[in-house]
């Protein structure tokens, strides 16, 4: 469990970031949600793509969590 955390937290850092100057693409896409904005086939498959590891990290958190609490 502690290498799936470990994978979880790098890929969020890395590739769920990625690209980091200006600012993370994920906050881009984020944002077009919010304010309702037209998003391209593309723009979807990037929210996937760099949503993915964030994903993951949360299913990872959870499942630490609940273990935690079933001892």
């Amino acid at each position: 469990m502690k290498n799936q955390l470990v994978l979880a937290l790098l890929a969020s850092f890395t590739l769920g970031l990625a690209p980091f100057v200006p600012h993370p693409h994920i906050w881009k896409q984020i944002k077009n949600l919010w304010y309702g904005r037209d998003m391209a086939g593309m723009d979807w498959l990037d929210l996937a793509m760099h949503g993915a590891p964030w994903v993951f990290l949360l299913y990872v958190l959870v499942k630490l969590l609940l273990r935690a609490k079933a001892q």
